[in-house]
Protein backbone atom coordinates (compact mmCIF):
# COMPACT_ATOMS: atom_id res chain seq x y z
CA UNK A 1 0.00 0.00 0.00
CA UNK A 2 2.03 3.23 -1.08
CA UNK A 3 0.12 5.25 0.98
CA UNK A 4 1.61 3.68 4.09
CA UNK A 5 5.28 3.08 2.75
CA UNK A 6 5.12 6.79 1.98
CA UNK A 7 4.37 7.64 5.47
CA UNK A 8 6.98 5.16 6.60
CA UNK A 9 9.45 6.56 4.93
CA UNK A 10 8.82 10.16 5.57
CA UNK A 11 8.19 9.92 9.33
CA UNK A 12 9.63 6.17 10.33
CA UNK A 13 12.99 6.18 12.51
CA UNK A 14 14.58 3.48 12.85
CA UNK A 15 16.61 1.94 15.63
CA UNK A 16 18.96 -0.21 16.89
CA UNK A 17 18.19 -4.00 17.43
CA UNK A 18 15.36 -3.90 14.36
CA UNK A 19 13.14 -1.22 15.62
CA UNK A 20 11.20 0.89 12.85
CA UNK A 21 9.60 3.50 15.21
CA UNK A 22 6.04 4.82 13.42
CA UNK A 23 4.77 6.23 16.43
CA UNK A 24 3.92 9.59 14.90
CA UNK A 25 1.18 8.22 12.80
CA UNK A 26 0.41 4.55 13.93
CA UNK A 27 1.66 3.32 17.46
CA UNK A 28 1.11 6.49 19.78
CA UNK A 29 -0.38 9.42 17.50
CA UNK A 30 -2.87 7.92 15.38
CA UNK A 31 -3.68 8.90 11.90
CA UNK A 32 -6.64 7.90 11.75
CA UNK A 33 -7.60 8.79 7.67
CA UNK A 34 -4.46 6.02 7.02
CA UNK A 35 -6.23 3.76 9.00
CA UNK A 36 -9.42 3.93 7.49
CA UNK A 37 -8.04 3.60 3.97
CA UNK A 38 -5.86 0.59 5.30
CA UNK A 39 -9.51 -1.14 6.84
CA UNK A 40 -10.97 -0.69 3.31
CA UNK A 41 -7.46 -2.28 1.42
CA UNK A 42 -8.01 -5.26 3.91
CA UNK A 43 -11.91 -5.35 3.75
CA UNK A 44 -10.71 -6.02 -0.13
CA UNK A 45 -7.69 -8.35 0.70
CA UNK A 46 -10.40 -10.52 2.32
CA UNK A 47 -13.98 -9.84 0.57
CA UNK A 48 -14.38 -13.59 0.11
CA UNK A 49 -14.38 -14.65 3.55
CA UNK A 50 -17.21 -14.28 5.31
CA UNK A 51 -15.33 -12.80 8.98
CA UNK A 52 -17.56 -12.39 11.74
CA UNK A 53 -15.05 -10.99 14.75
CA UNK A 54 -11.61 -9.26 14.36
CA UNK A 55 -9.02 -9.65 17.13
CA UNK A 56 -6.52 -7.83 17.86
CA UNK A 57 -3.68 -7.49 20.93
CA UNK A 58 -3.51 -4.32 23.37
CA UNK A 59 -2.50 -1.53 22.80
CA UNK A 60 -1.27 -0.64 19.38
CA UNK A 61 -3.63 -2.93 17.01
CA UNK A 62 -7.22 -1.18 18.59
CA UNK A 63 -7.28 1.46 17.00
CA UNK A 64 -6.52 -0.01 13.40
CA UNK A 65 -8.65 -2.65 13.83
CA UNK A 66 -11.57 -0.37 14.84
CA UNK A 67 -11.43 1.17 11.80
CA UNK A 68 -10.92 -1.46 9.98
CA UNK A 69 -13.98 -2.88 11.50
CA UNK A 70 -15.97 -0.12 9.58
CA UNK A 71 -14.82 -1.37 6.39
CA UNK A 72 -16.25 -5.02 7.13
CA UNK A 73 -19.34 -4.00 7.49
CA UNK A 74 -18.78 -2.44 11.25
CA UNK A 75 -18.04 -6.17 12.31
CA UNK A 76 -16.79 -6.43 16.51
CA UNK A 77 -13.67 -5.86 17.43
CA UNK A 78 -12.28 -7.96 20.38
CA UNK A 79 -8.79 -7.28 22.06
CA UNK A 80 -6.69 -9.94 23.93
CA UNK A 81 -6.12 -7.88 26.82
CA UNK A 82 -2.65 -7.91 28.85
CA UNK A 83 -3.30 -7.28 32.04
CA UNK A 84 -6.69 -8.51 33.96
CA UNK A 85 -7.68 -5.58 35.80
CA UNK A 86 -11.13 -5.79 38.46
CA UNK A 87 -13.37 -5.65 35.36
CA UNK A 88 -11.97 -8.57 33.53
CA UNK A 89 -14.62 -11.54 33.47
CA UNK A 90 -12.40 -14.51 35.03
CA UNK A 91 -14.06 -16.70 32.50
CA UNK A 92 -11.09 -16.07 29.86
CA UNK A 93 -9.04 -17.67 26.94
CA UNK A 94 -5.30 -16.70 28.26
CA UNK A 95 -2.23 -17.19 26.59
CA UNK A 96 1.44 -16.46 27.23
CA UNK A 97 2.68 -14.25 24.53
CA UNK A 98 6.40 -12.59 23.50
CA UNK A 99 7.08 -8.90 22.85
CA UNK A 100 9.60 -8.52 20.30
CA UNK A 101 9.77 -4.89 20.74
CA UNK A 102 9.23 -4.95 24.86
CA UNK A 103 11.44 -8.04 25.46
CA UNK A 104 8.74 -9.18 28.15
CA UNK A 105 6.25 -11.89 28.07
CA UNK A 106 2.93 -11.25 28.72
CA UNK A 107 -0.27 -13.31 29.60
CA UNK A 108 -3.09 -12.01 27.08
CA UNK A 109 -6.53 -13.01 27.44
CA UNK A 110 -9.98 -12.81 26.48
CA UNK A 111 -12.94 -13.47 27.78
CA UNK A 112 -14.91 -16.56 26.51
CA UNK A 113 -18.04 -14.38 25.94
CA UNK A 114 -16.60 -12.68 23.36
CA UNK A 115 -14.82 -15.58 21.32
CA UNK A 116 -16.99 -17.85 20.45
CA UNK A 117 -16.76 -21.39 18.54
CA UNK A 118 -19.05 -20.32 15.54
CA UNK A 119 -16.96 -17.27 14.89
CA UNK A 120 -14.41 -16.70 11.74
CA UNK A 121 -11.63 -14.71 12.67
CA UNK A 122 -9.36 -12.23 11.20
CA UNK A 123 -6.68 -10.80 13.39
CA UNK A 124 -5.71 -7.29 12.67
CA UNK A 125 -1.95 -6.14 14.42
CA UNK A 126 -0.23 -3.27 13.78
CA UNK A 127 3.66 -4.79 12.98
CA UNK A 128 4.29 -8.84 12.17
CA UNK A 129 8.14 -9.71 12.82
CA UNK A 130 8.58 -12.84 14.41
CA UNK A 131 4.93 -13.82 14.31
CA UNK A 132 4.47 -14.42 18.45
CA UNK A 133 1.84 -11.98 18.76
CA UNK A 134 -0.17 -13.20 15.95
CA UNK A 135 0.52 -17.01 17.17
CA UNK A 136 -0.96 -16.13 20.72
CA UNK A 137 -3.51 -14.28 19.24
CA UNK A 138 -3.95 -18.16 16.69
CA UNK A 139 -4.05 -19.86 20.10
CA UNK A 140 -6.84 -18.09 21.57
CA UNK A 141 -8.81 -18.61 18.46
CA UNK A 142 -7.95 -22.22 18.74
CA UNK A 143 -8.85 -22.26 22.10
CA UNK A 144 -12.34 -20.66 21.40
CA UNK A 145 -12.97 -23.69 18.60
CA UNK A 146 -13.40 -20.96 16.55
CA UNK A 147 -11.94 -20.59 12.74
CA UNK A 148 -8.86 -18.04 11.89
CA UNK A 149 -9.63 -16.75 8.43
CA UNK A 150 -6.58 -14.69 8.03
CA UNK A 151 -3.83 -11.64 9.00
CA UNK A 152 -4.01 -8.42 8.79
CA UNK A 153 -1.02 -6.72 9.59
CA UNK A 154 -0.08 -3.03 8.77
CA UNK A 155 3.90 -3.38 8.68
CA UNK A 156 5.69 -6.70 8.26
CA UNK A 157 9.31 -7.22 8.67
CA UNK A 158 10.09 -9.57 5.64
CA UNK A 159 13.57 -9.94 6.99
CA UNK A 160 12.21 -11.58 9.69
CA UNK A 161 10.44 -15.26 9.62
CA UNK A 162 6.96 -14.37 10.91
CA UNK A 163 5.17 -13.76 7.85
CA UNK A 164 6.84 -16.49 5.93
CA UNK A 165 6.04 -19.31 8.13
CA UNK A 166 2.80 -18.37 8.26
CA UNK A 167 2.06 -18.70 4.94
CA UNK A 168 4.24 -21.43 4.60
CA UNK A 169 1.32 -22.88 6.85
CA UNK A 170 -0.98 -22.20 4.55
CA UNK A 171 -2.24 -18.52 6.08
CA UNK A 172 -3.84 -15.81 4.25
CA UNK A 173 -1.44 -12.91 5.72
CA UNK A 174 -1.99 -9.77 3.85
CA UNK A 175 0.78 -6.92 4.77
CA UNK A 176 -0.09 -3.66 3.70
CA UNK A 177 3.91 -2.89 3.86
CA UNK A 178 6.57 -5.21 3.96
CA UNK A 179 9.90 -3.67 5.06
CA UNK A 180 12.70 -5.76 3.27
CA UNK A 181 15.25 -4.32 5.18
CA UNK A 182 16.72 -1.14 6.56
CA UNK A 183 19.74 0.71 7.88
CA UNK A 184 19.77 2.76 11.22
CA UNK A 185 22.61 4.34 10.16
CA UNK A 186 20.96 5.82 7.14
CA UNK A 187 17.46 5.55 7.68
CA UNK A 188 17.15 3.94 4.68
CA UNK A 189 14.06 1.81 4.17
CA UNK A 190 13.77 -0.54 1.22
CA UNK A 191 10.18 -2.26 0.70
CA UNK A 192 9.09 -6.07 -0.68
Amino acid sequence: MELLQQKIREQGIIKEGNILKVDMFLNHQMDVQLFYEMGKEWARLFKDKEITKILTIEASGIGIACCAALSFDNIPVVFAKKSQGANMDSNVYSVKVDSFTKKKTFDVAVAKKYLLPEDKVLIIDDFLANGCAVRGMMKLIKLAGAELVGVGIAIEKGFQEGGRELREEGIQVESLAIVESMNAATNEIVFR
